[in-house]
């Protein structure tokens, strides 16, 4: 009787690409953060949370998503990877950077910026940059040698 044994090779995450997806989730909270303070703000100027509701519920959303999809990159997922890299890596940093970049152009000052704005405003500038960190270093590293060979392996 001739049995043939198979083995299933298990490959390793590297660990650039548990990283990654610890960034992704540090984005998240980033994220969530921000519109916590965006929601607080404009509760406080007395809008009724009903007109937030639909803007809340479609950045929950999102943000369920970056989790799944984090998630599943930490265990290899190559689909994951690809839909963080487009969806969030992305149109994501098109949506973090596209205020700022007008408001630049505008012709407005950082150093004015930086001596005039409040409290509020400054906690929210310190978030965007650590999302928008946590962002560019995710995708960094989910594109490292070590994570692309990885990916490849996993075809």
């Amino acid at each position: 009787m001739i049995t043939t044994i198979t083995t299933r090779t298990t490959l390793t995450v590297p660990d650039p690409v548990k990283a990654a997806s610890t960034l992704w989730l540090a984005a998240v909270g980033a994220g969530a953060f921000e519109a916590a303070l965006a929601v607080g703000q404009t509760l406080s100027a007395g809008t009724p949370f009903s007109e937030l509701a639909g803007g809340l519920a479609v950045r929950l959303a999102i943000f369920a998503a970056a989790v799944f999809l984090a998630v599943r990159l930490r265990q290899g997922r190559t689909w994951a990877r690809i839909a963080l890299a487009v969806s969030l890596g992305v149109f994501g940093t098109v949506s973090l950077v596209i205020e700022p970049i007008q408001w630049l152009l505008a012709g407005n000052s950082v150093a004015t910026f930086l001596t005039t704005a409040d409290a509020m405003t400054l906690a929210f500038t310190v978030s965007r940059i650590l999302h928008l960190a946590a962002v560019l270093g995710a995708m960094t590293l989910m594109f490292s040698p070590s994570s692309n060979a990885y990916f490849r392996r996993k075809r």
